[in-house]
């Protein structure tokens, strides 16, 4: 994408793939990962931040994560009541959903709706192509601190005068 607003964000979330690949990506190809309410998100990204500390044996730390929002006006295929593919949502496994979203991108797919295994009764998407992300625009800024468990505190940064509101 380039011209539109935030373009470099959402280049980065197809570009710079997690090395070991995430739920419906793998490490050659991202996707945009959205969910459909911010505690969602917040969820998703807690948890994978924490892996990461863990992997250190260490939760001390304090991360901003930007929020953004975006549009999506496009047909996805909906796992969310499709009991074939509750494989894909093993909490501790990609494997299976990351197959699952390979034959998908070959077959043409724009990406997956399904259920959050990180926060009961959250939805989110994952979508396999660039140019559905549209009306792409930075809501809040959250800071994430661990201190000594892995959950850590989440608040809302004060935000600069003349900032847009959410």
């Amino acid at each position: 994408m380039f011209g539109v607003p935030h373009a470099a964000v959402v280049n980065a979330a197809f570009c710079h793939a997690n090395p070991l690949g995430s739920r419906f990506s793998g490490p050659d190809r991202g996707a945009w990962y959205a969910a459909f309410e911010l505690a969602t998100s917040q969820d998703e990204v807690a948890f994978h931040k924490s892996v990461q500390l863990a992997e250190i044996g260490r939760f001390d730390d304090t991360v901003t994560y930007d929020d953004y929002l975006a549009d999506f006006s496009a047909s996805f295929h909906d796992l969310r009541r499709a009991r074939a593919f509750r494989a894909c949502l093993n909490p501790d496994s990609y494997v299976a959903a990351q197959g699952l979203a390979e034959r998908l991108l070959e077959a043409g797919s724009l990406g997956v709706v399904y259920p959050s295994v990180r926060h009961v009764r959250g939805t989110c998407l994952a979508c396999f192509r660039p140019a559905l992300v549209t009306n792409v625009r930075r809501a809040r800024t959250y800071r994430f601190t661990w201190e000594g468990k892995p959950e850590p505190v989440i608040t809302p940064e004060k935000r600069m005068p003349g900032a847009p509101a959410e």
